[in-house]
């Protein structure tokens, strides 16, 4: 077990995670999504018990099962309707900000920059 997590820690993108786990998938699809792909298999990840009983096989499956559920919600689903990340999930992905807003923080950051 230790050694499959060594080998995940060397890991860094959603590409290195797939390729690790044999898992077949669109590029075009991860190039935009690879985030929340990976932010999605951390939750899944982290919503599963038991992980740490499986020996090193077992586990192995496990994480790649989870890692395929992950890519899979991004291949029939868009960032904005699974909501990984706070900024999709706050008011539907829309924030305002007011013009006045917007410029009262410049003059704010004018005035430090003078300080």
């Amino acid at each position: 077990m230790d050694n499959l997590i060594q080998r995940l820690k060397a890991l860094s993108s959603a590409e290195d995670f797939l390729q690790f786990f044999g898992i077949p998938y669109e590029e075009s699809i991860v190039h935009v999504n690879r985030l929340h792909i990976l932010k999605r298999f951390y939750q899944y990840l982290h919503r599963s018990s038991g992980l740490a009983d499986l020996g090193e096989v077992e586990m192995f499956r496990a994480y790649r099962e989870l890692l395929l559920q992950a890519y899979g919600d991004f291949v029939t689903s868009t960032p904005a309707q699974e909501k990984v990340f706070k900024v999709f999930q706050d008011s539907e992905g829309r924030q305002h900000v007011s013009l006045s807003r917007l410029r009262d923080s410049l003059d704010d950051k004018r005035r430090a920059a003078a300080a």
